[in-house]
């Protein structure tokens, strides 16, 4: 065995280490020898290892031999010490205390492999080429502790629901409603009546084609009102193209051309959705139902599918053109009155009736009415009429849409006839001077408690659902949706298609007339209010010019709004034969901002909080309570005092 006499030291960096670890540990040969490289034998708790850096190398236990070898290149001198690193790593051990011990050997050989096998061959005692620096092995004791308790990162997430394919319905009840808004009305009403550029969605001789037809069936027998009659056929001509807009080939290329609205849809589906996914749960959703014999089956939502299965017996009537056209009753159709319209079996028009109910309640209709008194040189009913002190010269523009207004009024829809059936629908009334008493044969009483509960319940859900360390149960939701499901089914007769249709297109022709630029100059209004839609601000101005109610027009129009997309989600759901709460409770997702936005505004109109409580009372009563006061602080309070006599100072009378 062939001996130097060097010191040889081990140093770990730390006395302990966390378990897991890595310890740094130097080895300190001095003075370094003339050899040009080390071998270190390392002696280490099981299921430890080292690293060391590059140029050095390492051999790991093998062949039954319990040591770690690594190989060093010197110093090359025997100057100053040579200092050789590794870091121990501690993954695998047991906390407690640990015992490492060295051998070092210098040696001439050039690599790990070689001097290996010298040491084997010497039996670990070293020879003239591998010289053991110091008989005794170098050791020192390491305290290898419990891993030390770092912070954890604990995030809790929603309670997901997985999806269902009534979700698609629900797209497509967005996609209607966003296509019938004022705004794109009037876009439209740019492009057919004043000459602007712009894209109409279809071809623009289809257009003209489906218009012509409509002004065939819209003749007025009154001279000078050619204007008018294109406002009303334009208006007719637009709920067509845009009322039922399903999820269909030409909504799914708009919906991978916009990103916005992907997005928009992925917050309320609660996971990101592309178009083909809508469009997957689409076709998951429709169900396929018989016509009639020798005709394929027509794909229809699960509401309709269930209908015309009751209705197995009466024929389906298929139009004579693809498209829109199959929406119009022409005479040609009229011998198929007894069967049913194939186009309203696939896409019914998605509209409700409460959009005309919240407009007319926000004094749409009341606006209109008053300027065409203006217009007829007629006073107000009240002893004092404000519009009698406005010019109407600012209106000359308009002539003829407000002459053919009044001279269509015969065929128009009148109040008595929209609150009997806001009443038949809804259970709702109107209350007021031209309003005559309701007397309905069939009113849905029912209704405004269980759409009130609904909406309570849904306040409920969102609190439970936003608490993390809850699963908010859908199963109150569902029960609800069931009875107004119910409700609203049950008001589906009679004038139920065509009375909506119609209310609509006379309130918006109404606020088309009252968005011209003639209204604010005949009705000057505040240009600073940043009203989402142009006639707002007129209607704002003439109930402060009558005293009406004070309260927005916003949160009327917000109630119309929003009341029929819920509604619509309940209406042509088949929720009495779902039994899973996932849909409800996607339904609520779903429905959130319209939900918590209808319970906004109804508290802004009415005072009635929906989260506190389920209220029954009637709108128009509420309405009414909070005219009253209002009134009560406009009007000026006169006192009249008796003026003191003077009879008594004046001078006796003289007598002759």
């Amino acid at each position: 065995m062939a001996t130097v006499h060097s010191t040889v030291q081990l140093k770990p960096a730390f006395p302990s280490v966390h378990l897991g670890d890595s310890l740094p540990l130097t080895v300190i040969v001095t003075p370094a020898t003339s050899e040009p490289n080390y071998l270190v034998v390392w002696t280490l708790p099981r299921s430890s290892a080292l690293i060391l850096t590059p140029p050095d190398e390492i051999m790991l236990p093998s062949g039954g031999s319990p040591y770690i070898m690594t190989f060093h290149p010197g110093p090359g001198a025997p100057s100053g010490d040579a200092i050789l690193n590794a870091y121990w790593e501690t993954a695998g051990l047991r906390p407690g205390r640990s015992h490492i011990t060295v051998r070092v050997f210098s040696t001439a050989l050039p690599t790990l492999a070689q001097a290996v096998d010298e040491f084997h061959n010497t039996h670990g005692m070293g020879s003239k080429i591998l010289v053991l620096q110091t008989p005794d092995p170098a050791e020192t004791f390491v305290t290898v502790l419990r891993a030390a308790l770092e912070p954890t990162t604990v995030t809790m997430r929603r309670a997901e629901s997985p999806p269902t394919a009534d979700q698609a319905l629900w797209t497509a009840i967005r996609n209607s409603a966003n296509a019938l808004t004022f705004n794109n009305y009037a876009r439209f009403m740019d492009i057919v009546m004043c000459g602007d550029d712009g894209d109409l969605g279809v071809g623009i001789g289809y257009a003209q084609h489906l218009r012509d037809r409509v002004k065939h069936r819209l003749r007025l027998p009154f001279p000078d009102t050619d204007a008018y009659r294109q406002l009303k056929v334009a208006t007719e001509v637009f709920v067509m193209f845009n009322c039922g807009v399903f999820f269909d080939e030409q909504r799914r290329l708009e919906l991978e051309m916009s990103r916005d609205m992907l997005a928009a849809e992925s917050r309320r589906y609660y996971q990101h959705v592309e178009a083909e996914t809508i469009n997957d749960y689409w076709n998951q959703l429709l169900e396929n139902v018989a016509t009639e014999p020798g005709k394929p089956a027509a794909a229809t939502i699960p509401y309709l599918a269930i209908i015309r299965r009751k209705l197995q017996d009466v024929p389906v009537v298929h139009p004579t053109h693809e498209g829109r056209e199959g929406w119009l009753q022409t005479e040609e159709s009229a011998t198929a009155c007894l069967g049913i319209l194939m186009r309203k079996l696939t896409h019914p028009c998605l509209l409700e009736l409460i959009w005309s109910y919240w407009h007319e309640e926000g004094m749409l209709v009341q606006t209109m009415n008053a300027i065409t008194w203006r217009f007829q040189n007629r006073r107000g009913a009240g002893d004092r009429d404000p519009l009698t002190l406005l010019e109407i010269d600012p209106l000359r523009p308009l002539n003829n849409f407000i002459w053919g207004w009044v001279q269509d009024e015969q065929h128009r829809l009148t109040v008595a006839r929209r609150a009997y059936e806001y009443d038949h629908h809804y259970g709702l009334n109107l209350l007021g001077k031209a309003v005559p008493p309701v007397r309905g044969a069939d009113s849905r009483s029912r209704f405004l408690e269980a759409f009130h509960n609904l909406l309570f319940r849904c306040s409920i859900f969102f609190k439970e659902d936003d608490d993390t360390t809850v699963v908010a149960d859908g199963f109150p939701i569902l029960n609800a949706l069931k009875e107004v499901h119910l409700l609203l089914t049950q008001g589906a007769h009679n004038q139920y298609g065509d009375l909506p249709w119609t209310a609509r297109q006379e309130m918006l022709m109404q606020e088309w007339m009252l968005a011209r630029p003639e209204m604010r100059e005949f009705l000057p209004s505040r240009i600073m209010v940043d009203y989402p839609e142009p006639w707002m601000d007129r209607v704002e101005t003439m109930k402060t010019l009558q005293g009406w109610t004070d309260t927005s027009i916003l949160h009327f129009r917000d109630l119309g709004i929003f009341g029929e997309q819920v509604l619509l989600g309940i209406r042509f759901g088949a929720w009495p034969s779902v039994i899973e709460p996932q849909n409800a409770a996607n339904w609520a997702r779903y429905w959130r901002p319209e939900i918590q936005g209808y319970i906004h505004a109804y508290r802004a109109v009415t005072g009635v909080d929906l989260t506190e409580r389920v209220d029954a009372t009637l709108p128009s009563m509420l309405l009414q309570q909070r005219l009253g006061p209002q009134r009560a602080m406009a009007a000026p309070q006169v006192v009249l005092t008796p003026m003191p006599s003077r009879l008594g100072q004046l001078p006796p009378r003289s007598t002759r």
